[in-house]
């Protein structure tokens, strides 16, 4: 087994602690990794907060995780000692099924295992990356380009794969119009990708106090849905939205902002059922669906490709001392545009 000094949850209402706890031994298709850098993503906060169901506690958070390879298993050939190497949302799947043959393993039709909270292959729940350690399987690792710093890479493996993928899959490129509902952690890998994949890329927000940020990071265009007008002027004018909030919207006012053909994608997850009328959708032959994270391939394409254009993610690198607080400041919109734990500092 392997040791690793962690921070975790031991209850929905109790603040996260320094715990220790203890990874599988090496089998031999897994792979050690000395965790140097954790994201902290607001499904984090759901989920160690009870507010996504009950969890199996003590329960270690973070899928957002970079470092480097410390030892292998005897049969690895993809991962050497060394490597800079990073793991998302999920760390294994059957492997069996037609989506994970497809590549689509965060389909699994027999659900994949998430990087925590998850029964393992092994009998164990899955522990995550605000720890100094990880122990997954060489399949689900991925390689973190130099050209990225490890620690802008972080967040890449759950926002940026999370806006990466439905960009891709809708067709984000030159003479395409997008919009990207929200600024924040999503919203702002979503604002860059689109960018650098050549599309017009419009910011839609709740007020304008981003509007700089949105500008720089490679939007063309940023509005205020708080101002009715902007429905009026913007009507019928994108080829893809991405609606990267998970808040409760107005989805009839947005299916019209949407031009012939055109599609509103989401990856947040509100809490509760949102309205539609079929008859918008139907004149214009729009869409409206749903995405999350990308499979293994994609996600290393995704990878790849910030590598080439020189993005990482916008972010403020924090102790384990203050992950309580940066919970605290996430839930008050504070943070522009994701807190990365520096793990040595557990």
């Amino acid at each position: 087994m392997y040791p690793a000094h962690a921070y975790g949850a031991t209850s929905a209402t109790s603040p996260l602690e320094p715990i220790t706890i203890k990874h599988r031994a090496l089998g031999p298709n897994d792979v050690l990794i000395d965790v140097k850098f954790c994201g902290i993503c607001h499904s984090d906060i759901h989920t160690v907060r009870g507010e996504w169901g009950p969890q199996p506690y003590p329960l270690v958070p973070g899928h957002e995780i970079v470092g480097i390879v410390a030892e292998t298993g005897s049969a690895v050939a993809r991962h050497s000692v060394g490597d800079r190497v990073g793991v998302g949302c999920m760390v294994n799947s059957c492997r069996t099924c037609t989506p994970c043959r497809a590549g689509q393993e965060q389909y699994c039709e027999n659900d994949c295992i998430l990087t925590y909270g998850s029964p393992d292959r092994d009998g164990t729940i899955t522990q995550g990356g605000y720890a100094t350690r990880v122990v997954v399987t060489e399949d689900f690792v991925v390689n973190v380009p130099d050209a990225i710093r490890l620690d802008e890479a972080a967040p890449l493996l759950c926002a940026g794969i999370t806006t990466y993928s439905p960009l891709r899959r809708w067709g984000a490129g030159p003479g395409k119009k997008v919009a990207v509902v929200g600024l924040g952690g999503l919203g702002h890998m979503a604002v860059k990708l689109a960018h650098a994949m050549g599309a017009e890329v419009t910011v839609l927000s709740q007020s304008l106090k981003k509007m700089d940020d949105g500008l720089r990071l490679g939007a063309t265009a940023y509005h205020a849905t708080s101002d009715p007008d902007t429905f009026i002027r913007l009507a019928g004018s994108f080829d893809l939205i991405v609606n990267t909030v998970s808040a409760p919207l107005d989805l009839d006012a947005y299916v019209a902002l949407l031009a012939l053909d055109g599609a509103m994608v989401n990856v947040g997850a509100p809490p509760q059922p949102m309205a539609l009328s079929m008859f918008p959708l139907i004149m214009r032959r729009r869409t409206v669906a749903g995405s999350t994270i990308g499979g293994i391939a994609e996600t290393q394409e995704m990878l790849d490709f910030c590598a080439r254009y020189r993005i990482g993610a916008e972010i403020e690198v924090i102790s384990a001392e203050k992950i309580n607080e940066s919970y605290e400041r996430i839930l008050a919109s504070d943070v522009r545009y994701r807190f990365v734990i520096d793990t040595t500092t557990l």
